[in-house]
């Protein structure tokens, strides 16, 4: 039996521990997501920035390696409808910059993308039918929702208002990602795209646990055993972390990301549109500062990246993305594997479990 307040979600995924490990697209490989996996946790691969024969190629991976419950991660935007003006006046914008770090201005911007969730990556799901399939950014079309579940796969989805865990709920997501304010990368907002709308964890977990039925699972500013005894508190029966597991040997993040997760204070993390068009928290670098964080001329998500490009391969740490949550500074470091069940072990001990 298990020790933890609230069982569902360990009973309706299969996983000994109410512990996801986050689908960080960029930072996540089949290292991270085996060891947490094999640690009892619910390791997560994300999909969005991997072509179908890569995906294919870290699921055989981590199948090989790990046999307890796998979730795979989709985004599910709809493609951005092309904006030459726009596209221009960003690229204007960053001329300066070009100029002062001696990149090509006239060469073709290259692209920057992320895949939504379609019939390739359907085909990818019914192939190796993972455990648990999570979206950002509401929910694919209903035919292709329906056979991700049919292949008996748990949805989970992330919300950042109540009304939007409502509308998964009444969607068909068997649980919902309490995503507030603090928690670091993209936003999973879809139902409207005004930040005045986002909330902190805190406000937000104990709300949505009023609003719907089916379990919740808390994640935002999460970063140690006290946040998840916190999270249980209001309601939750799971956390997702994912700043904390950037700490680990096994997160896949540039030298730059790694010095200014080490280095950067709690204050110093903004949510930002700059890199992908998309609200997304980072550590504050230069490029933030200067242009924003928020910025209205930046192409629709997630064309913003592609003229930043050329910038990032000459300064990596002015501007590149250092995606980090509120709670980097409880981040540790641990094997992926220890960290998860240090957490475990601490959070059972604050809840008088152990």
């Amino acid at each position: 039996m298990s020790q933890w307040p609230d069982t569902r979600i360990v009973d309706l995924l299969g996983i000994e521990l109410p512990i996801i490990q986050a689908p960080m697209a960029g930072a996540t490989g089949p290292d991270m997501v085996i060891a947490a996996c094999n640690a009892g946790a619910l390791g997560s691969m994300p999909a969005a920035m991997l072509s179908t024969g890569q995906l294919r190629e870290a699921l055989t991976t981590i199948r090989q390696h790990s046999t307890h419950p796998l979730n795979v991660n989709f985004f599910c935007h709809q493609p951005p409808v092309a904006d030459e003006s726009r596209t221009r006046q960003w690229k204007q914008l960053l001329e300066p910059y070009y100029r002062e770090l001696g990149a090509d201005f006239e060469a073709p911007t290259p692209v920057s993308n992320r895949a939504p969730f379609d019939e390739a990556a359907c085909e990818v799901v019914e192939e190796f039918r993972p455990e648990v399939v999570s979206f950002h950014f509401g929910l694919p079309e209903k035919s292709l929702l329906d056979r991700v579940k049919a292949t008996g796969a748990k949805v989970l989805s992330s919300a950042t208002t109540v009304a939007e865990a409502v509308w998964l709920e009444q969607h068909g997501c068997d649980a919902i990602i309490a995503m507030g304010y603090e928690a670091g990368g993209h936003r999973g907002m879809f139902l409207s795209d005004d930040l005045s709308t986002q909330v902190g964890t805190f406000a937000l977990v104990p709300q949505v646990v009023d609003a719907v039925r089916v379990p919740v699972i808390a994640a935002g500013g999460i970063g140690d055993a006290r946040g998840i005894a916190a999270a249980f508190a209001l309601g939750a029966s799971a956390v997702q972390l994912g700043t904390a597991y950037l700490f680990t040997p096994q997160a896949q993040v540039s030298a730059s990301h790694h010095r200014a997760l080490r280095s950067a204070r709690e204050s110093e993390t903004a949510v930002t549109n700059i890199f992908t068009g998309r609200p997304a928290r980072g550590i504050i670098n230069r490029i933030m500062r200067e242009l924003g964080p928020i910025c209205p001329q930046a192409p629709a998500f997630p064309l913003a990246g592609g003229a930043l490009l050329p910038l990032r391969a000459k300064d990596e740490a002015d501007f590149s993305t250092l995606w980090a949550g509120q709670a980097l500074r409880l981040g540790v470091e641990l094997s992926a594997g220890e960290l998860t069940r240090r957490l475990a072990d601490e959070a059972l001990a604050l809840l008088g479990r152990r």
